[in-house]
């Protein structure tokens, strides 16, 4: 109900011009009607029902307010109409009519307290009333709302969504050390665990700010994947909302792993926070399993291995996704491409030599792509107070940076919030951005920042085969057992030797069996047999 509201607030000011047209159109017969009523909207999408959400609150009959409700939804234009399947809100319909509840929600979301809208609400002396709700305003609210529903049903540490100071943080970290570098023409930005696709508009909006800044004139395309048809769905009417209808068309719903939206596409800058800690089996059986996955993504030629595995434990799959953006890298351009991804501590160490972790980092080491790891402070995201930290990769490393690697520890660089959200108990601050970007910039040994070569993240797992190596100890205790043992048995003998080896060679212990066992084999009148 917020997406529609807020569609229909949006809609309001032109309603009139979209049913003028609707009936012109219908009057002359014309049935491809998308791009007038588009044009007549001045939006990428209309609603041609003779309806707004206003004139269905007069409705006093359930009957009457469910049927008029429904034409109503089926007014909006198809790129909507995907919108409201993926929420499947029709379903819902029956079960607030049969609760009598349709109109009192409607009621709710038209109520004069509340400004859905992008413009404000004057009083009758023209005052401003309630400021204009912008659309990063409204995407925050969208996050917030899924925010609370993730928290109320428990959902997984691992899905949640990332807030904006980290997101800023991220997008400087792709964009700052290049910025001199932009030039004038198109540049293509890709989340592969997209969510409702914050990440990628601050991005833009980032990108676009320093284009300018440097005087270039820049289009920027988004695209993006999600798995979850409603965030997915609010990804879309959030496109469809800020005017990029035509951007909204390159966002994919599906899984990433096994479904792969854009197979062919390569991007410029890529930044993402996927799923940690969550189990992907599921897409690895659409695979064909482990054994069987032929994913030019995931099985790949390198060095002198033709099929080098970079598929991880079906218990954890977010380095596949960093796999995923590695593959989609551009090599034949001047900057290449540049990726930022939040990862938890587990992609550091997990997987032993050989194993699909391993060889992820290897890869990745091996092709020099590795630029620095930044470690955040705890409690950052909403529902998961776990260690994160920011990969961030390019195929275009700045000279200073080739076959090296920078270690950054940003844990201490945060402000406590003055009321909790959720898990988030602190947020980056400008400043303390700002001391992290300097750090990562500079790219100096301070206690701060550690740079390593490559070559100290690489490693061997060899087993070291040996001989039994046995000692022999003659203490008085250990001869005292002994013979106890061997008298027992009637082989006091024996204990006779074990006294005189005690004798001529003492009591030990004697750690080369083997010379000791060639003075017991030379004891005259021997009697033991091994």
């Amino acid at each position: 109900m917020t997406v529609i509201r807020r569609l229909d607030a949006v809609l309001e000011p032109t309603k009139d011009a979209v049913l003028t047209m609707k009936e012109q159109l219908d009057k002359a017969g014309i049935t491809n009607q998308h791009a007038a009523l588009k044009q007549s909207s001045g939006e990428a999408f209309y609603n041609a029902s003779p309806f707004t959400l206003r004139d269905l609150r007069a409705r006093t009959k359930a009957h009457q307010l469910k049927a008029d409700f429904e034409a109503y939804l089926d007014g909006f234009s198809p790129n909507v109409q995907e919108i409201l399947n993926k929420f499947k809100f029709h379903n819902q319909i029956l079960t607030l009519v049969e609760a009598d509840i349709l109109g009192t929600l409607i009621e709710k979301f038209l109520d004069p307290k509340i400004n859905l809208g992008p413009d404000a609400i004057v009083n009758s002396d023209g005052s401003e009333r309630l400021p204009p709700l912008d659309n990063h305003g409204m995407g925050a609210i969208f996050e917030e709302l899924i925010r609370r529903f993730n928290e109320e049903n428990n959902e997984e540490a691992g899905e949640h969504f990332t807030p904006r100071d980290v997101v800023k943080l991220m997008a400087d970290l792709i964009f700052l050390p290049i910025a001199d570098q932009i030039e004038s023409g198109t540049y293509l930005l890709y989340d592969g665990a997209c969510g409702t696709g914050g990440m990628l508009t601050v991005a833009e909006d980032r990108l676009r700010h320093l284009a300018a800044e440097y005087g270039k004139e820049v289009s920027i395309h988004l695209f993006g994947q999600e798995s979850q048809p409603e965030t997915y769905a609010i990804a879309k009417a959030d496109l469809l909302l800020k005017g990029e209808g035509e951007e909204a068309e390159n966002f994919y719903l599906g899984s990433t792993l096994s479904q792969d939206g854009l197979p062919s596409h390569e991007f410029d800058f890529m930044l993402s926070n996927p799923p940690y800690g969550k189990s992907w089996k599921t897409d690895l059986e659409r695979m064909g399993g482990k054994k069987d996955t032929r994913d030019p993504r995931f099985v790949i030629t390198h060095g002198d291995e033709p099929e080098f595995s970079l598929i991880t434990r079906s218990s954890d799959g977010q380095l596949m996704f960093l796999v995923n953006k590695l593959a989609k890298m551009k090599h034949a351009t001047r900057l290449g491409s540049r990726i930022a991804e939040v990862h938890n501590g587990s992609s550091l160490f997990t997987g032993d030599a050989g194993q699909g972790e391993s060889n992820i980092r290897r890869w990745i080491i091996e092709n020099d792509w590795l630029e620095a790891i930044i470690a955040l402070p705890l409690n950052m995201f909403y529902n998961t107070g776990i260690a994160t930290y920011i990969w961030v990769l390019s195929n275009g490393k700045a000279d200073n940076r080739r076959g090296k690697v920078q270690l950054i520890d940003a844990t201490a660089w945060s402000k406590p919030l003055r009321k909790n959200l959720g898990k988030k108990n602190c947020e980056l601050s400008r400043d303390d951005i700002s001391r992290i970007l300097d750090v990562f910039l500079d790219f100096d040994d301070t206690e701060q920042s550690k740079i390593f070569p490559n070559a100290a993240f690489g490693y061997w797992k060899i087993t070291v085969e040996r001989p039994l190596r046995l000692k022999v100890k003659l203490s008085d205790a250990v001869l005292a057992r002994f013979r106890e043992s061997r008298a027992e048995v009637n082989e006091n003998p024996l204990a006779d030797l074990a006294d005189r080896l005690a004798y001529d060679l003492g009591e030990g212990p004697h750690v080369d069996f083997n010379a000791f066992m060639k003075v017991v084999e030379k004891m005259p009148g021997r009697t033991i047999s091994n």
